[in-house]
C-alpha cells in the first residue's frame, strides 16, 4: 500500500498574500519573519528558512459537517509557488518532530489515532491505512496542534504528468 501527501495549493492564500496588514487582521491573518525553529510551510511542506517572510493565517483543514470539523493558525511562505507533493516518503515537516495522526471515516468522524515520537511517522500511516474504515490522515504537530498535512492512500499505477 502506497500513499500520497500533498501540499496545500498556493492559489487558496494568493488574495491574503497581495493584502496589507489591515487587511490581512480582518482576516485573522498576518505576515510574520521565520526565526529560529520551526516555520512549517502547508505549501512546500518545508520549514522556512531564519529571514523568510510568512503568512500566518487561520485555515480549515477539516471542513466536514460534523463534530470533527477543524481549523488552526498555519503557516505558507509568502514565496511558495507551487505544491508538493510525496509519494511513499515524508515531508520535512513530518520528520524529527511530535507528530499526532487523526485516521478519519470518509464521512469525516474520527476513526483511529496514532502519535508518532520517534520519527516513526511512516509506520504509523501505514498502520493506520492498513484499516479500511481510515479514508484519509490529518497529520498535526503535537506539541502545537496545528495541521501539518493530509495524508491519503495512492493508486501506484496512477501517472502524473
Amino acid at each position: 500500500m502506497t500513499y500520497r501527501i500533498r501540499g496545500l495549493d498556493p492559489q487558496l492564500f494568493a488574495q491574503q498574500l497581495a493584502l496589507d496588514d489591515a487587511g490581512l487582521a480582518r482576516r485573522r491573518a498576518r505576515r510574520e519573519v521565520a526565526g529560529e525553529g520551526y516555520f512549517p510551510c502547508r505549501v512546500t511542506l518545508e520549514d522556512a528558512a531564519p529571514g523568510e517572510v510568512l503568512l500566518l493565517t487561520h485555515h480549515e483543514n477539516h471542513a466536514v459537517a460534523g463534530p470533527y470539523a477543524h481549523a488552526f493558525a498555519i503557516y505558507i511562505r509568502a514565496d511558495a509557488r507551487a505544491a508538493a507533493e510525496y509519494v511513499d516518503a515524508l515531508p520535512p515537516v513530518l520528520r524529527a518532530r511530535p507528530i499526532a495522526l487523526r485516521g478519519y471515516t470518509a464521512a469525516g468522524d474520527l476513526h483511529r489515532a496514532a502519535l508518532a515520537l520517534a520519527d516513526d511517522v511512516d509506520a504509523q500511516l501505514r498502520t493506520l491505512l492498513a484499516d479500511p474504515e481510515v479514508a484519509y490522515i490529518d497529520a498535526h504537530n503535537a506539541m502545537h496542534g496545528c495541521f501539518a498535512a493530509r495524508i491519503e492512500r495512492h493508486d501506484s499505477g496512477e501517472c502524473f504528468t
